[in-house]
């Protein structure tokens, strides 16, 4: 006998097995061979499979469904349970407590979600959406609504035998909220700091009663500003997703999004300058600090963007042996970003457009006493955009004449096989690919262009023990090509890398709790920089050379108690920049990271339905430019979270499916400098919101 239950979260279900009611009635048990309980906000076509704060299986690691305890390679990842309960605002804020991500190297910064993973930067190479990349230019990157995700998968360490173009460091997949095959409705208000209004909403569920065909619109529209007055926060974001399924072996989901956004065009504080000598022997001048002057003006510091993307996910199961899948996602955004520096207007006008398309093959064989999952696909994307600016000649408040136009084209293909070879308790992956890369750069009456091909694999094997350990060692290549750079009077070279991981993972036996850790040693040659001389940004090109060690605990216990605790040693050095700077820490990334998020809920009694929740989040000190100097050392920080939440039906029964919650991050208001690339920002100060949220 076999049952399959769905359920709302919100609602209440209690199962009295079929042998407790037999024992009852002295007669022999039934033994239920299997039972299946799928929430509300699991995601029904398998891309995250997760309990509470633990997720068991994504597909973001291998593009299969492995569970994470027998894929040899380390994966923190972000549930649905995660984001209720801390209430990201940004991608930086979903990503604070796992091992090995550094957020905040440029302070308060809400343009871009700048951060690293392993020391390696990740903003424009590493961040893919739905298992594709996701398609960014200069100064047009993604923004982030983490209401309208599912989940996060981060895998650290190199994906580009089955990814392609993307960061050493690893990639962070967001997984789009997709359709549930049960009615589900929610609308949220929020308010808090800096004058923040918002409302949200999120309804979900079959169109018609055949269960063919399944919706989800998701949505909200917030008015608010930020620890800068004249940066603001305001936003309209909706996202509808229609999942169209036959039968069981047919799937269609057509994902959507539309955001507008308006955020500051400048974040930064005025820096206080000082003279040094350069290795040509000459002065010049890098920061000794950051003032508290806003080095912007609020009558001209509009950042607007408006992105859109449409795309479609396709499977098709065959028989057992061979299932088809197609992913197709095309996207286009457009920045007008107005910014002041030293009293002189600037302005950035940028659109991209962007097509990424990912088909293969699952295969499921075996040979002898070996199975076989072998994956066979086709990767294409293309990338365009055009860049115009301008700066000074008009009057704070006015247009600049847009008098430079850079821009570029790029498109990638890539081939790739991946074979996860099971023989008893061992975990074999193979895997690689070949990327072919065509790029035509044109700016300023110049034209550059270039052909790369690369070929970049995967080799991992772990056991997998029938207690819940699972030792494993992995070696992996990346490629990445880099968009809209020019190093030297050329397009900067494809960056390259590799890296070597031992690991051990640990499901502990009958508790919904995991342990993982690993040390990694890795290269990144070509990798593209920002460096502050005099003021302004340059890009540089340099080799450099990460190690360390990482271990992350994650437990959802029965008795009401959600966990998630790491640390992190990294020790990133530069091996090739300048000779001042070899063998020198890589700037703003620290030895040593820690974090832990507790939330309790009362299970029953008087207080049934009240939470707390608490976070610490420790930064342990780093350098502020890749010359050393003792001047820019940012020092160690430690950030306090907390939340508290109440489930407003056990007070009364007409509020069933009400919630009421607060969210404080940085509670202590500890706002210090911080340094980066020799250019000194501040941390962003206490942010309060207060939700009131309806679930029926």
């Amino acid at each position: 006998m076999k049952f399959s239950l769905s359920l709302l979260a919100s609602s209440a279900l209690t199962l009295v097995s079929s042998a407790a009611l037999a024992q009852s009635a002295g007669t022999p048990a039934i033994e239920l061979e299997e039972i299946t309980v799928q929430v509300q906000g699991a995601d029904q076509s398998g891309a995250m499979t997760a309990n509470g704060y633990v997720a068991t299986a994504t597909r973001s690691a291998t593009k299969t469904d492995t569970p994470l305890l027998e894929t040899p390679q380390s994966i923190s990842t972000v549930t649905q349970k995660q984001i209720e309960d801390r209430k990201p605002q940004a991608l930086l804020d979903a990503v604070s407590y796992t091992p090995g991500a550094r957020v905040g190297s440029y302070g308060f910064d809400p343009r871009y979600d700048a951060f690293s993973i392993r020391g390696i930067d990740v903003t424009y190479t590493g961040v893919f959406r739905d298992g594709l990349r996701q398609v960014n230019s200069p100064n047009g990157l993604w923004r982030i609504e983490p209401y309208g995700l599912e989940g996060i998968a981060i895998l650290r360490g190199p994906a580009a035998s089955i990814y392609g173009a993307s960061s050493t460091g690893g990639i962070v997949d967001l997984i789009s909220k997709r359709p549930t095959f049960v009615p589900f409705r929610e609308v949220e208000v929020q308010t808090g700091s800096y004058g923040r209004l918002q409302g949200n909403f999120d309804l979900s569920g079959p169109v018609a009663s055949d269960n063919t065909l399944f919706y989800r619109l998701t949505g909200l529209m917030r008015e608010a500003g930020t620890d800068i007055d004249a940066v603001k926060d305001d936003r309209v974001f909706i996202a509808p997703a229609f999942t169209w399924k036959p039968n069981d072996a047919t799937t269609f989901t057509l994902l959507g999004e539309y955001m507008d956004s308006t955020t500051g065009g400048t974040a930064a504080y005025v820096n206080d300058y000082g003279p040094y000598v350069d290795r040509q022997g000459n002065i010049a001048y890098k920061s000794i600090g950051a003032t508290k002057v806003f080095a912007g003006d609020r009558r001209y510091n509009d950042f607007s963007q408006q992105q859109g993307r449409i795309g479609y996910e396709f499977e098709h199961r065959f028989n057992d042996m061979f299932t088809l899948r197609q992913r197709t996602r095309f996207s286009a955004l457009g920045t007008n970003q107005e910014y002041v520096y030293v009293g002189t207007p600037g302005l950035v006008r940028e659109n991209n457009w962007g097509i990424v398309s990912d088909t293969h093959l699952e295969s499921r064989v075996r040979t002898g006493d070996v199975d076989h999952t072998i994956l066979t696909g086709l990767d294409v994307s293309h990338l365009r955009y055009r860049s115009k600016e301008g700066y000074g000649g008009v009057p704070v408040g006015e247009d600049p004449e847009l008098l430079y136009h850079p821009r570029q084209t790029q498109t990638l293909t890539g081939v790739y096989v991946q074979d996860q070879l099971k023989w008893q308790n061992w975990r074999l992956t193979l895997g690689g690919r070949h990327d072919w890369l065509t790029s035509n750069y044109e700016t300023a009456g110049m034209e550059f262009k270039r052909d790369d091909g690369k070929f970049t694999g995967r080799a991992a094997l772990g056991y997998v023990t029938d207690f819940g350990l699972a030792p494993y060692v992995s070696y992996g290549t990346s490629f990445t090509p880099n968009p809209g750079t020019v190093v030297s009077g050329a397009v900067a070279e494809p960056t390259t890398g590799e890296q070597v991981e031992f690991g051990v993972k640990y499901d502990l036996p009958g508790t919904n709790a995991s342990l993982r850790a690993a040390i990694f040693d890795l290269r990144q040659d070509n990798a593209r920089v920002f460096e502050v001389v005099n003021g302004l940004n340059e890009q540089v090109q340099l080799d450099l050379r990460s190690q360390g060690f990482e271990i992350e605990g994650i437990a959802s216990l029965t008795n009401g108690l959600n966990i998630q605790a790491s640390y992190s040693y990294t020790d990133a050095r530069i091996l090739r920049l300048t000779p001042e700077t070899e063998g020198n820490r890589l700037t703003s990334v620290p030895y040593h990271m820690a974090s832990l998020w507790l939330d309790y809920t009362v299970q029953d009694g008087a207080a049934k339905g009240f939470g707390i929740a608490g976070g610490v989040r420790y930064v342990g000190s780093s350098l502020g430019d890749n010359l050393s100097r003792a001047i820019l050392d940012n020092e160690a920080r430690t950030y306090l979270d907390a939340a508290i939440h109440y489930d407003l039906e056990n007070l009364n029964s007409s509020m069933k499916g009400m919630r009421f919650q607060v969210n404080a991050t940085n509670l202590l208001d500890e706002v210090s400098q911080v340094c980066t690339s020799g250019y000194c920002y501040y941390d962003e100060g206490r942010k309060v919101i207060a939700s009131l949220r309806y679930r029926w």
